[in-house]
C-alpha cells in the first residue's frame, strides 16, 4: 500500500492541481515552461523555429538578434556568435522538444535549457495553454 501510494503521489498531486486550477481558474505554476536553445546563425534559428511551431510542441518562439558567447569547447576556449530562441510551451512537453530539436540541430550538443514559468499574465498563459496541445 505505502509503495502504490508513493508510486501514485505525483499523478494524484497533478489531478489535484489541475481541478483546483478549473474550480478557481488559478494558474498553476510550472505548468509552461520557457526554453532556451542558441542557434549557429539566423536561417538555421529560423528553420528550428519554424519546425517547433509545425509540430505544435510551442505556443510561441521569440528570435533574439546575435549575441556573443565564450564557452569551452573539448579544452579549448571558444568564442562564436549565436542567435537565440526562447521557446514558450507547456512543462509538459519539454522532453518532446528536447528530443525533437536534437534531431534537427546541427550542434553535435546543442545548447536545450528550461525554466518553469512562475506566474505571468493570466491571460496570456491561458493563450499558451490552448495553443499547445495536451500530450
Amino acid at each position: 500500500v505505502v509503495t502504490l501510494s508513493l508510486l501514485m503521489y505525483p499523478v494524484l498531486r497533478s489531478l489535484a492541481l489541475q481541478l483546483h486550477s478549473a474550480v478557481t481558474g488559478s494558474y498553476i505554476s510550472g505548468t509552461h515552461s520557457i526554453a532556451f536553445i542558441n542557434c549557429l546563425n539566423e536561417q538555421i534559428a529560423k528553420d528550428i523555429a519554424r519546425a517547433i511551431m509545425d509540430k505544435k510542441l510551442a505556443a510561441y518562439v521569440n528570435i533574439l538578434p546575435k549575441s556573443l558567447a565564450l564557452y569551452f569547447w573539448k579544452g579549448e576556449l571558444e568564442e562564436s556568435t549565436e542567435i537565440l530562441l526562447l521557446v514558450k510551451t507547456r512543462t509538459s512537453k519539454i522532453g518532446e522538444l528536447s528530443n525533437y530539436v536534437r534531431s534537427i540541430h546541427p550542434f553535435e550538443i546543442p545548447e536545450i535549457i528550461s525554466l518553469p514559468i512562475d506566474q505571468g499574465n493570466p491571460l496570456y498563459l491561458k493563450w499558451m495553454e490552448e495553443s499547445v496541445p495536451r500530450d
